[in-house]
């Protein structure tokens, strides 16, 4: 995908990705409460993760001139076989890559992948400040909203980093039918 101002790529993350995706995530523990995760985990346990998640569903990043500035995953909403149809999207961008329109070109990619295994119901955790902070504002809530996902649920004060409480919001946006005959999700490394 190319425009004026730069030449991006997607494509499907690997292991060897790994220490760049982490380089760009750690920002988001140490600095942010976009996650809630205190530490930054190790290479090894990273790319664990990463491999966890690529069994069964996309990963992927997005390319600057060659350089990865992003990327997102879908994960299991649930392990139970019912909830099959449904999964968890999350995205991490560069901390200078942000507002210049890889987030949604992202988004769009995975969405479309999702879409062509069966999943139906597409989940965000989205991290709430009471009053935006140096640590947390109100971007990922405003940029789901801007990509056609709703607030279905609220949960308040439920994660405390930089002590300070944060509450949290769950997001969806559905992006299949839903039948009485639902056929199985193809998972992810099997699509043709």
């Amino acid at each position: 995908m190319t425009d004026n101002m730069h030449t991006t790529t997607i494509r499907p993350a690997t292991p060897e990705d790994a220490g760049r995706i982490l380089e760009i995530y750690s920002y988001y523990v140490t600095d942010t409460a976009v996650t809630f995760e205190y530490d930054i985990p190790s290479p090894e346990e990273f790319r664990g993760r990463m491999q966890d998640v690529m069994e069964r569903y996309p990963y992927l990043v997005i390319e600057d001139k060659g350089v990865i500035m992003g990327y997102c995953y879908a994960s299991a909403f649930h392990p139970r076989a019912a909830y099959q149809w449904c999964c968890e999207l999350s995205i991490y961008l560069d901390k200078d890559a942000r507002r210049c329109g890889m987030g949604r070109m992202l988004y769009e990619k995975i969405e479309s992948i999702l879409k062509d295994m069966g999943i139906t119901n597409l989940y965000a955790c989205i991290g709430l400040p009471e009053r935006e902070d140096e640590h947390l504002t109100r971007d990922s809530e405003k940029f789901h909203q801007k990509m056609g996902y709703t607030t279905i649920g609220n949960f308040s004060r439920c994660g405390y980093k930089f002590d300070t409480w944060y509450g949290m919001i769950w997001m969806e946006k559905i992006i299949g039918s839903h039948t009485a005959d639902q056929t199985p999700v193809t998972w992810y490394p099997s699509l043709p």
